[in-house]
Parts: structure tokens; sequence; C-alpha cells
């Protein structure tokens, strides 16, 4: 099965849309091959403002209604204490809302944009995903991360390198609580190095340090503007470190 066979059984979608390459490559597919495509963005304290506006931006190049429905992450205890299957106690919660979202436009099914690559081992979400009946299209086509860049490239996709961006919460271990101070700095100091340049980056705390993470071709330019990066990130860390073993390798 491919993607416009998918589409051709089923011709009514909700799709939730996160602001990256794979949920935008369906929306994409679907808005061209749907009779009606809607999207739904779940804004939450997880999730940085860029990604909020590049869906934005995205839908409304493609003229796909979406609906941004905000949820407050800090009600929901079972989250904030952050176990080891925080993801899937998050990804029940915002499926649920879009599920209940969703029965406001015709639909025959929800969707999301987990692809081939997705290890079901590795992302406890997915098991909420089952639950919810929520259906993966990219996923059920074999398409990997890789073929979903070049078909986007070849679509003239502008997100189509747009580096993944697991939410903000991944940054903080499991078993430590998560609480908006951390995540309100994990994005002042990614926004920041993001702002000078760096593409693929983490900051991941521990503790009360910086544990900074980037891609292999960066680190001369980190080491170059060290003083600058320190200066800033020291505001709201106890100490900042560079992770020796780059994102790519």
């Amino acid at each position: 099965m491919n993607l416009i066979d998918f589409f051709t059984h089923h011709p009514n979608v909700v799709v939730a849309f996160s602001g990256g390459i794979d949920s935008a490559f369906l929306l994409y597919m679907a808005k061209k091959y749907t009779h009606n495509t809607h999207a739904i963005y779940i804004k939450t304290a997880f999730q940085p403002a860029f990604e909020l506006r590049d869906a934005c931006d995205f839908c409304k190049l493609y003229e796909i209604p979406l609906n941004v429905v905000e949820l407050d992450i800090y009600n929901h205890t079972e989250i904030l204490a952050n176990p080891v299957d925080r993801c899937y106690h998050c990804k029940r919660v915002i499926f649920e809302r879009i599920c209940k979202e969703a029965s406001a436009y015709p639909h025959d099914v929800i969707l999301d944009g987990t692809n081939a690559d997705d290890d079901e081992n590795d992302r406890p979400g997915m098991r909420a995903l089952k639950e919810l009946n929520i259906l993966s299209p990219l996923r059920l086509c074999g398409m990997t991360k890789t073929m979903i860049r070049e078909a986007a490239k070849d679509a003239g996709i502008s997100l189509w390198n747009k580096p993944s961006y697991a939410c903000l919460a991944t940054r903080i271990p499991h078993g430590e609580c998560i609480t908006k101070e951390k995540l309100e700095r994990t994005e002042i100091a990614e926004n920041y190095l993001m702002d000078m340049g760096f593409k693929d980056i983490r900051v991941r705390c521990i503790g009360n340090t910086a544990k900074i993470q980037i891609s292999a071709s960066d680190f001369l330019s980190f080491v170059e503007n060290r003083r600058r990066i320190f200066d800033v990130l020291q505001k709201y860390y106890s100490s900042v470190t560079l992770d020796l073993k780059a994102r790519d390798e």
C-alpha cells in the first residue's frame, strides 16, 4: 500500500500536526488526495513556540484548516512525575483531546506522523495510539524518515530538511520532576543556540547543569563562540558542558 491507496480508502481525515516534517508531509499528501482534511495542533508547555509558528505557516501556505488547542500539561501529575513511560501518558492525554476536538469535523480516521523508522520499543507513546485507534499511514506504507524527506523535497515542501525536534520534556532525565522553570530555560537555551546558527541541537538538563549536544560539523563554531554561549547560559544553569559525542555520530 502507498499513501495514495491509503487516502483512497480514507477520504476524510483529521491529522495530528506537530509542525515537524513527518506530519507536514502527511498533511500535504492528505490535502492532495482526500475529500476533507483538517489539522489539529495541541499546544502545551512541552512544545517550543517555533513549532506552532511552523505549523501555522505550513497550513496557511497549503490552505489546510488548522485548529490550535491549548492543553495545560501542568494539570497532569502522572506526566510531570516523568516516569520511564512518560511519553505514553502524554500521548494518551493529547490524543484523547484530539479525538474530542475531531468530532467537530467530518472524518473517517485520525492520523499521526509516526514513520517506519520509529521503534515501538523506544516509543511508549505508540501504545496510546493503538489504544485510541489512531492510524499512522507513513508507518503503514513503510516510509522511513529518509524517504519522507526525499519525497517532501521533490514536492517542494520547505520543511523537508527541518531537523527532528523531540519535545522539551525529553531534555529532563526520567524520574526527575518536570517543572515550568526547567522547560522554560531549556527553550531559552536552545532558541539562543539556534539563533546563532546551530541547527541540530539539544540542551539536556542534568540537575542544574546544561549538557549541550550538537552535530560534529558545529564543533568548531561552538568552540569559537564558547565565551558568548557560556555568558548567556550561565544565567540559567550553574555549569555548562559540551557532549563530545556528536548527535550525528
